[in-house]
């Protein structure tokens, strides 16, 4: 670190000189406070991140000097006076761009002329995009400063103290100008500092100042990146050092700070041996062997076996490998498909941890969680004034963990690729993902849950991943030799297949098929059977319409025969709050929690796909709609799912198969395509009346996977995959606006919410009555419901209040019923799955 200038006297001129101004719980901030935090930040950066290969080879070994210094000047640019009357309140906008005016720092801190450009252009898009191919959120500094010559440039800064512009200078050069030693030059790549000066030499006839300096930088710039695609690694080595000035000003204005640890490290398989002692186990061979694996990683291994703690083992040895090869302090994500998954696996690995805050929850609704959290530690309330200051503190606790999330302050991560997968958008927004992602550990479980798209993004994002020092697990219970092919395909370093031995754990299902469709008479005679025997009933239909008519030809008989509260109906057309407290109920009832012997109670849940990942629950017997193999064997494993009791009874229907209101291709009751689940159901009436497992599941995904099916679906992943790389992955624009397409992307892996017409008092009420705009958001959403993409188009969109707006017919046990747009009722249930 180097020597700390002296503080500012009473006389010195950059005193008074703010980069912050005063908000609400944050003073304001002098400027060179500001950004000894930020040149702070990226030293902590580099702690963490450590050594990138491919970022070293670009910049021969100084990538973090060149972005220590770009954090070091990146808001020089705010010395105006113009900038200064609006951080000190006295005007509402200044109207020009800091970041342009803080290039021209720049050429006497960096002597090595080949380093300039980069410094650079890392200062000069830490806010906004240097270009700009379609529209986007913020006008690119091309648009806003492309045509300006020097004289318009003085006139639209302002006049710049020169003694406050040379203080700063001294400043910066005392702080940072020992960061980057002279190097070669590249002929024709990097403007040089020599270049600059003689050019505003020549332009003034007087010594250099900074708007003239600034000015001369901002044209080489641009001009570099007028008609020019960079090549791959220095595209991608440029979004790394935005990343890096980005992410260091981020931590730098909030004053977070980032976990120094990872405990997911060489000291964690002593920790697990010692727990699984405790409990009276050992770990087993699949485990042993799997923490022992240097490199990428497939694991096959059933539920119950103790899959997790096999990647988590192999996560600790590629952690204690890359702090030994000096690649900072590894991350480790572990991605699920499910938001409930993710939290149970949260809280497990907190737990296991013995500190839940060290883990981070990363996806949309991740403040969610929190919130529940934070209810949680909140002591109970005794008056309703006390209740609503209660559930304001416990807002704000949970909007702040889940900013500092953002912040990737935690080095245990769990959430959906879709976060880490925004890195793709690049840009002052998302770049930093792309760093954090640099040299870190990846345990992607139940990849085979993803459909072609999604995994296709994912796939080549793991390629990246490697390509940034990564290393890749892939976790599932079942998952074809056809994926694991894919694995294979898209990672260049070797992949290890470890496996469970046979036997570890017993048959829980005795596997039985119906020749009729799930809401037949049959059927529902022989739900109420089950139910008249005392037995706990789960029903799940393909799509909500028939969930809904399923629920209302049983529900009455279940009531009748064990109270209420013994049927329950859950689907994914539901409020956040109705859902949670279905699911809080059915968890009563049917959860592993429960003792041994009060687990058994009878009654009935009808779901729909939701069930499927969404709770650990236990029921007697299973009664679905006939589904592709994937989605059945996660039905079944809500059924004896700690094996408790001999083989239960798994009891599949054939499905109805047609075209949809759109289109000539066939569905399973409009929701899975015909093939793979018709050969699904081929396979299971070839099963009939045995007892099966997820053992032998992997040969039966084999066979559908070799299907006319199988190849076409291989073909479209690897279609997505490149498509993926060549439109978001090769960074050839690595300065361009992606920002346009943001909304495409959270609609495609986040969907669509709305609120009732009915609800919009209340919905404003909890977001203007909260302390500030994020808590009130996050207690507001609780009367969000799901939409299906298609149903976008009957909700009107309230600017207001930023939210889609339905009408509809509603009830908080059996959720959407129907959809109102203008003029008709274009809804049929069955479409909204």
């Amino acid at each position: 670190m180097p020597p700390k200038p002296s503080p500012s006297s009473p006389e010195d001129p950059l005193r008074g000189i703010l980069a912050k101004s005063h908000q609400a719980g944050r003073p304001t901030e002098e400027l060179t406070d500001h950004l000894m935090d930020a040149f702070h930040g990226v030293q902590a950066l580099r702690h963490r991140i450590g050594r990138i290969n491919v970022a070293e080879r670009a910049l021969d070994g100084r990538f973090w000097p060149v972005a220590a210094l770009a954090a070091l000047t990146h808001d020089a640019g705010k010395i105006p006076p113009g900038f200064q009357e609006m951080v000190h309140g006295r005007t509402r906008s200044w109207g020009e761009r800091h970041e342009v005016l803080s290039l021209g720092f720049l050429p006497p801190l960096v002597p090595d002329d080949r380093l300039l450009t980069w410094v650079a252009e890392a200062v000069l898009t830490h806010h906004r995009p240097l270009t700009a191919q379609q529209p986007g959120r913020k006008q690119p500094i091309r648009s806003l400063y492309g045509g300006s010559d020097l004289a318009e440039l003085r006139s639209r800064f302002g006049k710049v103290d020169p003694v406050v512009a040379a203080r700063l200078a001294a400043w910066l050069a005392a702080t940072g100008g020992h960061l980057l030693a002279p190097g070669p030059t590249a002929a024709g790549q990097f403007v040089t500092a020599s270049d600059i000066t003689g050019a505003v030499r020549q332009t003034t006839g007087e010594p250099v100042d900074v708007v003239a300096q600034a000015h001369a930088v901002l044209t080489a710039v641009l001009d570099r990146w007028r008609r020019r695609s960079a090549p791959d690694d220095e595209g991608l080595v440029a979004v790394l050092l935005q990343g890096a000035v980005t992410l260091a000003d981020h931590l730098s204005s909030s004053h977070g700070m980032l976990h120094p640890e990872q405990p997911i490290g060489s000291r964690f398989p002593a920790l697990l041996r010692d727990r699984f002692n405790a409990q009276g186990g050992r770990l087993r061979p699949h485990q042993i062997e799997a923490g022992a694996v240097r490199g990428h990683l497939l694991l096959r291994a059933p539920t119950g076996s103790g899959k997790t703690e096999a990647g988590l083992l192999w996560a600790a040895q590629q952690v204690a490998e890359l702090i030994a090869d000096k690649r900072g302090i590894p991350r480790v994500f572990h991605t699920l498909p499910y938001l409930a998954s993710i939290n149970v696996m949260a809280d497990r690995l907190g737990d296991l941890l013995g500190d839940r805050g060290l883990v981070g929850v990363s996806h949309s609704r991740a403040a969610s969680y929190h919130l529940a959290n934070a209810i949680e530690d909140e002591p109970a309330p005794e008056e309703l004034g006390q209740q609503a200051a209660s559930l304001t503190r416990a807002a704000r606790k949970a909007v702040s963990r889940a900013a500092a999330t953002r912040l990737f302050r935690e080095t245990v991560r769990v959430g959906t690729p879709y976060q880490l997968l925004r890195g793709a958008l690049a840009g002052a927004a998302h770049s930093g993902i792309l760093l954090d992602s640099a040299n870190s550990v990846f345990v992607l479980d139940e990849l085979h849950a993803y459909d072609p798209k999604r995994l296709g993004f994912i796939l080549a994002s793991a390629s990246l991943w490697e390509r940034l020092g990564g290393r890749i697990a892939v976790l599932s219970a079942t998952f074809p030799t056809a994926l694991g092919n894919l694995v294979r395909e898209t990672l260049t370093q070797p992949v290890t297949l470890v496996e469970a031995p046979p036997g570890l754990t017993k048959p829980r299902h005795r596997l039985l098929t119906r020749p009729h469709h799930l809401t037949d008479d049959a059927a529902l005679d022989e739900a109420r059977e089950l139910l008249d025997a005392e037995r706990s009933v789960l029903v799940v239909a393909n799509n909500v319409a028939h969930a809904l008519h399923l629920f209302e030809q049983l529900a009455p008989e279940a009531v009748r025969q064990h109270g209420d509260g013994s049927a329950l109906l859950l689907h994914s057309r539901f409020k956040r709050q109705d859902r949670k407290r279905i699911e809080n109920r059915i968890m009563e009832r049917y959860g592993t929690t429960r003792t041994r012997e009060d687990r058994r109670s009878p009654g009935l849940v009808v779901a729909t796909q939701v069930v499927e990942v969404s709770l650990d629950v236990d029921f007697d017997v299973l009664l679905t709609a006939g589904a592709p193999l994937e989605a059945l064997l996660q039905r079944f494993g809500r059924i004896n799912r700690v094996a408790f009791r001999p083989p239960a009874e798994v009891i599949v229907h054939q499905p109805g198969i047609g075209t949809r209101r759109r289109g000539a291709e066939e569905y399973a009751d409009g929701v899975y395509p015909a093939a793979p689940t018709l050969t699904s159901m081929q396979i299971i009436v070839r099963h009939e009346g045995q007892q099966v497992d997820e053992e032998q599941a992997t040969a039966w995904l084999d066979e559908i996977y070799a299907s006319e099916w199988g190849k076409d679906w291989r073909q479209e992943v690897t279609r997505w995959c490149s498509e993926f790389t060549e439109q978001f992955l090769s960074f050839t624009h690595p300065f361009d606006d992606r920002s346009h397409l943001a909304g495409a992307f959270d609609d495609l892996f986040d969907g669509t919410e709305a609120v009732f017409h009915a609800d919009l008092p209340a919905y404003e009420a909890m977001l203007v009555g909260a302390a500030d705009h994020p808590s009130g958001r996050l207690l507001a959403a609780e009367y969000l419901l799901p939409l299906p993409g298609w149903a976008t188009g009957l909700a009107s969109y309230d600017r207001r209040l930023g939210i889609a707006v339905i009408d509809g017919d509603y009830d908080p046990d059996r959720g959407l019923a129907a959809l109102r747009g203008v003029g008709a009722d274009r809804y049929q249930p069955g479409e909204v799955i």
